[in-house]
């Protein structure tokens, strides 16, 4: 049974800093490329940072040198560690695991706001 766990939302002022984690467990987590999207009320799901099997990322422009994303196989978990946020990163976030197959966490609400 494949399971990716979110974690590491929750409420913060403009310019403070998350981390979020997805453990993922029943796949083979290093040859999956992982990615964290988000979807704020009203809007559609938007990917926002995604990592491949070799560790090459990519980023929303948004995001570009605030957010970083990345992963420990050895934890078979994936980060997005989110820097000087701001009001419009308010969203929940959800985890995929892209290869043959994708799967998709429940997702973790981040809040910001003063």
């Amino acid at each position: 049974q494949v399971q990716l766990v979110e974690s590491g939302g929750g409420l913060v002022q403009p310019g403070g800093s998350l981390r979020l984690s997805c453990a993922a467990s029943g796949i083979t987590f290093s040859v999956y490329a992982m990615g964290w999207y988000r979807q704020a009320p009203g809007k559609q799901r938007e990917l926002v940072a995604e990592i491949t099997n070799r560790g090459n990322t990519n980023y929303i422009e948004s995001v570009k040198g605030r957010f970083t994303i990345s992963r420990d196989n050895a934890k078979n978990t994936v980060y997005l560690q989110m820097n000087s946020l701001k009001p419009e990163d308010t969203a929940v976030y959800y985890c995929k695991a892209r290869y043959s197959y994708s799967y998709w966490g429940q997702g973790t609400q981040v809040t910001v706001s003063s």
